[in-house]
């Protein structure tokens, strides 16, 4: 009897084995060379508009060093976060599609696997801190009075030292990098909660503390924002100009952090959801072909906010200056008067 259950409990632990253990090359790709390809250069216009304009944002906010407010810190971080994943993962992915393999080996994808996940959650908890930032400010304006600049600091050196500890916790042995199932990339290997109850509580501990808690700290701050707006519009409207200013101001930034957000959560949460599929779900059930789609749209968020930070700049220049013509309108009508 304990012979029969020792053969069954053998059997149910290699009924999976995932991709990158079975006698197949793992690194090899797994589509079409056209396919490989098409994504190459879609990965080479992604990281040209990404390097491009974080770098500008960064070289553009470095001028005004020491004006910067602590949301602006924050924004300056993430473009941070932008160019670094734009700079050292983009190149590794860029070469393997074009090769049709990952050819960088198992060293090369634990680095690109590593550099992708620690600067994806510091991009993360920096909107995360963001929020809050935007929170406190409007919505409780005792505390959010004496956030100033070194706080901003601190909360970056606090940023900086989360992601580098949950991208480094794999290799303490609790988890590990691996290679995408379409082959030419590599990420957190999912398929670990497949193998064991230990695999499984990291992919949870991993999910909860870099996406599930983030995220809804996000949300919880922009709705209590939203609803507090509504109900303030006309009180703000009583204040004198330089209240008035300021608050458009901070409902600017407010704006920004939102449409950051929206972005970065819109290109990841389909990569996310296929993860969070592979890891628990039927195992092998995700098609090839279809799960190198949300990778793709993941890879691009970096694109994004460069383009809503001008966006953003060029509105609320065009009705700042408006709303200059119309007091010098006012104040020629109070004079003739």
């Amino acid at each position: 009897m304990n012979g029969m259950a020792s053969d069954h409990n053998t059997s149910s632990q290699e009924e999976y084995l995932p991709h990158y253990l079975q006698k197949e090359d793992p690194f090899a790709s797994k589509l079409s060379r056209e396919a490989d390809i098409v994504a190459g250069f879609y990965l080479t216009v992604i990281g040209i508009l990404s390097t491009l304009g974080n770098g500008y944002v960064i070289f553009m906010s470095s001028k005004r060093k020491k004006k910067l407010r602590p949301a602006e810190i924050m924004t300056v971080n993430l473009a941070v976060c932008d160019l670094g994943i734009s700079v050292v993962g983009k190149p590794f992915s860029i070469i393997s599609f074009f090769s049709h393999r990952w050819v960088f080996g198992w060293m090369g994808c634990r680095w690109y696997g590593w550099a992708g996940f620690f600067f994806g959650c510091g991009s993360l908890i920096t909107m995360t801190a963001v929020s809050l930032d935007r929170y406190l400010k409007i919505c409780h304006l005792s505390y959010g009075t004496w956030l100033k600049r070194h706080h901003a600091f601190i909360c970056l050196a606090i940023i900086w030292a989360y992601a580098t500890f949950w991208a480094t916790v794999p290799f303490a042995g609790v988890g590990s990098y691996a290679p995408e199932p379409f082959g030419t990339s590599c990420t957190l290997d999912w398929w670990l909660a497949q193998a064991s109850v230990a695999g499984q509580a990291f992919i949870l501990s991993i999910l909860f503390f870099c996406l599930l808690f983030p995220t809804a700290v996000i949300v919880f701050s922009y709705v209590k924002i939203i609803l507090k707006v509504k109900s303030s519009t006309k009180e703000v409207a009583h204040y004198d100009t330089r209240i008035q200013n300021s608050h458009i101001l901070e409902m600017k930034l407010t704006k920004v952090a939102m449409l950051i957000c929206a972005g970065f959560l819109i290109a990841w949460i389909p990569y996310a959801v296929v993860s969070v599929w592979s890891a628990f779900g039927q195992p092998d059930s995700v098609p090839i072909q279809f799960s190198v789609v949300p990778t793709l749209l993941a890879k691009s968020a970096a694109m994004y906010n460069p383009i809503i930070y001008q966006v953003i700049d060029c509105k609320f220049a065009c009705c700042r200056s408006g709303g200059l013509k119309t007091l010098e309108k006012k104040s020629s009508l109070k004079k003739s008067r």
